[in-house]
């Protein structure tokens, strides 16, 4: 398809005003040259979220997150680079030039167009249909006995399949044809509507358009089976990417830095009726990588809670393993059999409060599975196995299966075995926060006073540990294009040199401190000869630092 010129893209990097685009989501006040406020990725009382007009850019010292315009808009208003910019484009009137494309990729960029806007049409309709036509009656009062208000529900612009071949009618009436009309899943084979009296929820995509729905049996007699029926899997509309609610809870999530994942779309909308905003529901099935990859941009904790029965367990099962194996903090609500949390969603911090983490539910279930006290143990040991022996987590788990077992002392060590022993030369976390900490203010200083590149260039790569450290020392050396990862920490370069002050003889300093912990390190495996020259250079760096303090 057709792609932004870089000519636009540097247009509108230099038109956005990044202190207009953040004051639209937060209050922000001047403080010397930059301006603070609380942040709108966290709860917080006390701001500490730091934007530079001069670098265009901002960082939060709570929750470290950081960037550009481009990257709070990708934020904030779900999208991707490329919408980040044709939305910047139209706040900040930059008119937006395309490279030019093949006839294929161009009629390719309509064809979607036109899909997404049938789709949009579709969901208008039924949205009409649902509220305005006496056919919407059964489906409203459905509605109003799960709780659920007319404010929520237009809000996820819930809708009213007709019967026959309406829509398809006053879609082609409007000029959309049958092929596309088709392409987007609205009507079968024999050209009629796809959706016949079904409850109808839109499903988007991350920039909140349209790309299928989601439709729920609200008949006996209705002649699918299934009580709920997606949209076919096409070229928009693919299950296993999708989230419901995900372009509505996304600010939620990421200000929260958690996830509640729900079963059912009215899960969704009990619970953000109640005031839960960061929920979203898995489509009915296990959470797939492609789902968790996309929470992963937001969050990194998340809630599990499916239905209480087996086929929920399951699925919370499923997705866990998922996620855990992703690096998620995962937590799993639990919920009585024959409940769902569309049941009591009033209540459900209460219940968030009391998840359990994924390793105290992984070994409660082995336990009740297992047919025996000596397979639960063999399980259970297992799983214990692939976790850190020094987490809360596995500790908690340790005692938990213990008591379930019933072991005594000397049996409970084989149940957790150590994962090493005699492991030397581990470093503490303690220490490598230090050590990421001081590269990192290192950085800082000289991206605030350029004139001391010189003294960078004195330092290799080998003088950082951290690889996205060696890239950003590149990066000050020999600027150039900045790819996506760069942007935060540069952003968070320019806060922390403001935040701590960091003048051009501190940041002496710490490149120093860098020269010193390399020479160190040398010398712990240097012959006699080299181990005389190393000192004298420590001793030369010690006398300089001394000199700047």
């Amino acid at each position: 398809m057709a792609r932004i010129a870089d000519a636009s893209v540097e247009a509108v990097k230099a038109a956005a005003d990044v202190v207009e685009v953040i004051s639209g989501r937060t209050p922000l006040r001047r403080s010397g040259a930059r301006f603070t406020g609380l942040c709108p990725f966290h709860d917080e009382r006390t701001p500490s979220f730091s934007v530079s007009p001069e670098k265009g850019t901002y960082y939060c010292f709570g929750c470290q997150r950081g960037g550009d315009a481009i990257t709070f808009v990708e934020e904030t208003e779900g999208v991707d680079f490329v919408g980040a910019i044709e939305w910047l484009a139209q706040r900040f009137n930059v008119p937006l030039d395309y490279e030019e494309a093949s006839p294929e990729q161009d009629a390719k960029r309509h064809h979607r167009e036109r899909l997404h806007a049938v789709l949009d049409a579709a969901a208008s309709f039924y949205e009409r249909y649902l509220w305005e036509s006496q056919a919407g009656a059964q489906a409203r009062a459905y509605l109003e006995s799960r709780g659920l208000g007319e404010e929520i529900c237009r809000e996820y612009r819930l809708g009213l399949a007709a019967r026959g071949a309406t829509l398809a009618r006053k879609a082609v009436e409007r000029g959309f044809t049958r092929q596309e009309l088709t392409g987007a899943g609205l009507v079968n084979r024999r050209g009629n509507d796809y959706f016949q009296g079904r409850l109808l929820f839109p499903i988007a995509d991350a920039r909140g358009r349209v790309v299928g729905f989601q439709a729920r049996r609200l008949r006996e007699d209705d002649p699918l089976q299934a009580k709920y029926v997606n949209s076919p899997e096409g070229e928009l509309f693919r299950k296993g990417d999708l989230l419901y609610g995900l372009d509505r809870a996304r600010t939620a999530i990421a200000r929260e830095e958690r996830a509640l994942i729900v079963e059912g779309n009215t899960d969704v909308l009990a619970l953000g009726q109640a005031g839960l905003g960061p929920v979203v529901a898995s489509m009915g099935t296990a959470l797939t990588e492609r789902q968790l990859k996309e929470l992963s941009r937001l969050a990194h904790k998340v809630y599990l809670c499916f239905d209480g029965d087996a086929a929920g367990e399951a699925a919370t099962l499923r997705g866990m393993e998922l996620a855990a194996a992703q690096g998620f903090d995962v937590r799993v609500v639990a919920l009585p059999p024959g409940t769902d949390p569309a049941d009591e969603p009033e209540g459900f911090e209460e219940r968030l409060a009391r998840a359990e983490s994924y390793l105290g539910y992984r070994v409660r279930l082995e336990i009740d599975r297992a047919p025996d006290r000596q397979e639960a143990f063999v399980r259970v040991r297992e799983v214990l196995t692939r976790f850190e022996e020094d987490s809360p987590e596995r500790q908690d788990a340790v005692r938990l299966a213990a008591d379930r077992l019933d072991l005594p002392k000397e049996t409970q060590a084989g149940l957790a075995p150590g994962k090493r022993s005699g492991a030397t030369g581990v470093l503490s976390p303690r220490l490598l926060e230090a050590g990421e900490r001081l590269e990192r203010d290192a950085l800082a200083g000289v991206a605030a006073h350029p004139d001391l590149h010189d003294v960078l260039a004195g330092l290799g790569p080998e003088h950082f540990d951290s690889e996205l450290h060696r890239r950003v020392r590149a990066h000050l050396l020999e600027p150039g294009e900045v790819d996506e990862e760069l942007v935060p920490v540069l952003a968070e370069l320019d806060a922390r040199a403001a935040e701590g002050g960091i003048d051009d003889e501190t940041a002496k300093e710490l490149l120093l401190r860098l020269r010193e912990r390399q020479l160190r390190r040398e010398l712990a495996g240097a012959d006699l000869e080299r181990t005389r020259e190393l000192q004298e250079q420590l001793e030369k760096i010690r006398a300089t630092a001394s000199s700047l303090a």
